[in-house]
């Protein structure tokens, strides 16, 4: 505990800085931008290997969406994660074993399910809580050499600043200074790689490009609406105009490449729990007639009368939830993520801020509005947002998940090929476990009909190796960064690749390379791989599948 609070009180003095722009920090062996759970794996690493390390995250929240309500956690094949990332997993089950945690449920009437279920004798847990989930990450973080600081921006336009091809330093929005020897980029959306101007792509590639047939366009049947679903305000009206959600863009060639990015939504903390629970009730900017789609979908759908039915409704320990998207008309908020990548901060807040508001509006709206069936109203009528988690982001998440965002495009692509076997790669940092997964991207007019675009969902195959070259930069851009979590793949193999133990994983490696690069003054792309296999091996990375 005491740790803890000497972390802690590091934390608010260094995020409560001045920003007259003088200050100037000393210099650092490897510097983390970015505290999603990648970025905690790259830090912890880093101090374990003996280096002077510094993790900056822009926002107020640490541990990205594994903090931010993915409570269960998307992987697979369990057996694929190694090292830290195991680690975390493990701390998780440790925290579980304290009864002490078990404040608003027996242990014993709990179940967890799907692909995360826990077996019996099994060392690790991979469903939890939010607060626990950051209580393991700032246990984790307390028990290394890291210098933390919160609330802090890259400047975008000028912040960094290049010596050839070498990062020398980078600038926050206040002027605060950092330098260091190596850097990784653990942010979701690729700032720093992206201001250091390393190559990167947004959007889906054709199928064309990587010799793919799950890229670029796809207008399959998951998550989908079901036929005859008008799209207009008014029934068989096209001059009345579309609803709200719909856009007008036309279908494009199948398999063709744009620049639209799979959408974003909010993993969805609630409880049943009335000791704990804080009623749902009309948020900021509520607007029913964004919801008039969904009446249609319910009206088309008439047996389906569980949340269930409409949510992925996966539950969490202490009478919680872990709630994702589920069918035609959900939590996804379609079509509302394609202008984040490259927005401002403040544009990118307003993002965030509409989804938010659409979300909550969707849950106020089956809990309240008459046209909605009884028995959904009645069942969310049950449900409200727990009073101990988020406490400081009023029970809400502060993460907003951003499925993709940018993509650098570095030494190695990694691409459909290799999440099928038809291309395996020698120079493994880390296993990927999981379906190419694309959300949809759009929602428009096909012969008279509203569709969802995009959503693939192809498993089938094991785990496979996920290549060093795919988080290194080409060596003729930036000599010193890694990029762990917005790395080298197609739209469609980081669909798979994007599961928070995997960027874990991928961070725990990034800043193995960055120590042993420090150690041998090498570039990252001179690194020794048959070096950096053994380091990883000997802390516990799983490189083959």
């Amino acid at each position: 505990m005491k740790n803890i609070i000497l972390l802690l009180a590091l934390v608010f003095t260094l995020s409560c800085s001045s920003s007259t722009g003088e200050e100037q920090s000393s210099g650092y062996d490897i510097v983390v931008y970015g505290g999603t759970s990648g970025g905690i794996a790259a830090a912890v690493q880093a101090s374990r290997m003996g280096k002077k390390v510094l993790l900056i995250e822009p926002s107020n929240h640490i541990g990205g969406l594994t903090t931010g309500g993915l409570g269960q956690t998307d992987i697979g094949n369990k057996q694929a994660i190694g090292g830290i990332a195991r680690e975390f997993y493990t701390n998780i089950r440790t925290h579980y074993n304290d009864p002490a945690n078990w404040k608003w449920q027996e242990p014993s009437a709990y179940m967890d399910g799907g692909q995360t279920r826990t077996v019996e004798g099994e060392p690790t847990m991979w469903t939890f809580e939010p607060s626990a989930a950051m209580k393991v990450y700032e246990q984790m973080i307390a028990k290394e050499k890291i210098e933390l600081v919160i609330n802090k921006k890259l400047n975008r336009e000028s912040g960094v600043t290049m010596n050839g091809a070498s990062i020398s330093q980078i600038e926050m929005q206040d002027g605060t200074v950092y330098t260091g020897k190596v850097f990784i980029d653990a942010t979701y959306e690729g700032d720093l790689m992206a201001a250091a101007g390393v190559s990167y792509h947004v959007g889906r590639e054709a199928n064309n490009v990587y010799n793919e047939t799950y890229n670029g366009v796809q207008l399959l049947d998951g998550h989908q609406f079901p036929e005859g679903i008008d799209p207009y305000v008014k029934k068989g009206d096209p001059t009345s105009g579309l609803l709200w959600g719909i856009t007008d863009d036309e279908l494009k060639e199948q398999g063709s490449g744009d620049d639209l990015v799979q959408t974003y939504n909010f993993r969805i903390c609630l409880t049943t729990n009335q000791d704990n629970m804080v009623p749902i009730t009309e948020p900021d900017n509520y607007d029913p007639a964004r919801y008039e789609l969904l009446l249609r979908l319910l009206e088309a759908l008439p047996d389906r009368r569980k949340l269930n039915n409409h949510f992925i409704w996966s539950h969490m320990p202490n009478e919680k939830t872990d709630i994702n998207n589920r069918g035609a008309f959900s939590t996804d908020m379609i079509g509302m993520s394609h202008a984040y990548p490259e927005a401002s901060y403040r544009e990118r807040e307003a993002i965030v801020k509409e989804h938010e508001d659409y979300t909550k509006g969707l849950l106020y709206f089956y809990a309240s509005d008459p046209r909605v069936p009884a028995e959904l109203r009645e069942e969310m009528k049950t449900w409200g947002y727990p009073k101990d988690e988020y406490t400081s982001n009023g029970n809400w998440s502060p993460q907003l998940y951003v499925r993709e965002v940018r993509r650098m495009i570095g030494e190695y692509v990694m691409t459909q090929a290799n999440c099928v076997g038809e291309e395996v790669i020698s120079d493994p940092v880390g296993l990927a476990a999981y379906t190419m997964d694309s959300h949809n991207c759009q929602r428009i007019v096909v012969d008279g009909m509203v569709k969802n675009e995009g959503n693939v969902e192809v498993g089938g195959f094991p785990p496979y190796p996920i290549s060093y070259r795919s988080i290194v930069p080409k060596k003729d851009q930036v000599t010193n960064l890694l990029v762990p979590v917005a790395l080298s793949a197609s739209h469609i193999a980081f669909g798979s690749i994007r599961m928070e133990p995997v960027f874990m994983v991928l961070g725990q490696s990034a800043a193995t390379a960055a120590a042993l690069a420090i150690d041998n003054s090498q570039t990252v792309q001179a690194v020794n791989y048959d070096a950096l296999k053994k380091q990883l091996l000997e802390d516990g990375q799983r490189l083959n599948p």
